[in-house]
């Protein structure tokens, strides 16, 4: 199939404002890139995975099962695959609370996560660190972090080791626009451009941080701009389409990788649950939620492609999710009966 033509327009800094004379620009990407059937197929399956395994944890949590905090990654799903999709073997890959979707698109396997989550021996941190922080240096996930915005100096560090290492990876650094106005990530920034380190920073605006709109919180909301006294170069993407997340994520990773500097990409999303499992949510009115659901949601969107253009059977389809709720089930199985860690555990792990 053809690849639709990508037309960029450069917006340059309002004169007078503290981005003026920067060499940076915002670029805003119409015309994106169209996936071909694999790769939409593939994307569905990736993103339902994700729902279906958020969907039974909000489960579990409200069964008892599942301790402490919870934060479900429900809406944003094209986020980190279209990311994912976009990367090479040995790219790093850090977040912060709103973790889950983010470990299994970096392929650590259902089980491990929710014994995790679970407090079980199976679990990727042994059932020590709970829903906010596990990792996998096999697959390149460094957290899952509970901290706002500790995540961003640390992904920049994983940058600084691949530039001092001669090491081609890009460190994917996902943070949200609540913890876009911490001082670190400035501190972060100004570092990664003043060496031109190979980070991709992607902030996940859905909009409410904890809990407030970022109008009323943020003073500057186009979030792809926060880099421009630094001489970073960003732009907004429609976080709710898999294509134009995947076409902007090869973009800024192939700026940071052959050594221009890091890159900000914000996301425009939107997250269907409260910010936590205790967050009833009543700072936003259904009728909104309702309408990102039926208008933007980004696995239907693959699923009517693939019903449309590429005339997948409804049955077919029907099998992805069958298998996806299987593979969650099975990991819930795994993970309310496997043994929880012996106290000897207490000791280990610990740096003094």
């Amino acid at each position: 199939m053809a690849v639709a033509a990508r037309k960029a327009k450069t917006v340059a800094p309002k004169s007078g404002s503290k981005a003026s004379g920067s060499k940076a620009s915002v670029k805003i990407i119409s015309n994106i890139p169209q996936l071909t059937r694999d790769e939409d197929m593939n994307a569905y399956k990736e993103m339902l995975l994700i729902r279906r395994f958020e969907e039974k944890s909000g489960q579990m949590y409200g069964m008892g099962l599942i301790g402490g905090f919870c934060h479900l990654y429900i809406g944003q799903e094209a986020v980190v695959v279209g990311m994912q999709m976009a990367s090479k073997p040995g790219d790093q890959v850090i977040t912060g609370y709103r973790d889950h979707g983010h470990m299994l698109a970096c392929g650590m396997e259902s089980r491990g996560v929710l014994a995790e989550l679970t407090g079980r021996r199976g679990g990727y941190s042994r059932g020590k660190g709970g829903s906010m922080h596990m990792f996998s240096r096999e697959k390149k996930f460094f957290g899952g972090h509970g901290i706002v915005g500790a995540q961003v100096s640390l992904g920049t560090g994983l940058g600084f080791a691949n530039w001092y290492r001669n090491d081609p990876s890009v460190s994917l650094v996902y943070f949200g626009d609540g913890a876009a106005n911490q001082g670190q990530v400035y501190e972060s920034f100004n570092m990664a451009a003043l060496w031109k380190l190979p980070v991709v920073y992607i902030i996940e605006n859905n909009r409410y941080a904890m809990g407030t709109s970022v109008n009323r919180a943020s003073a500057q909301t186009d979030f792809s701009r926060r880099g421009l006294s630094f001489n970073i170069p960003g732009e907004q993407v429609d976080g709710m389409d898999i294509r134009a997340v995947k076409a902007a994520g090869e973009r800024a990773m192939e700026h940071a990788r052959s050594g221009k500097g890091p890159y900000i990409l914000e996301m425009q999303t939107y997250r269907y649950r409260g910010h936590s499992m205790s967050d009833p949510a009543k700072y936003r009115s259904k009728d909104e939620v309702q309408k990102m659901r039926e208008e933007h949601d980004p696995i239907e969107q693959v699923r009517a492609r693939l019903i449309n253009q590429w005339k997948v059977a409804e049955d077919e389809l029907k099998a992805i999710d069958a298998k996806a709720r299987d593979v969650v089930n099975d990991a819930a199985e795994f993970a309310t009966h496997d043994p929880e860690p012996d106290v000897s555990e207490l000791y280990t792990d610990i740096l003094l």
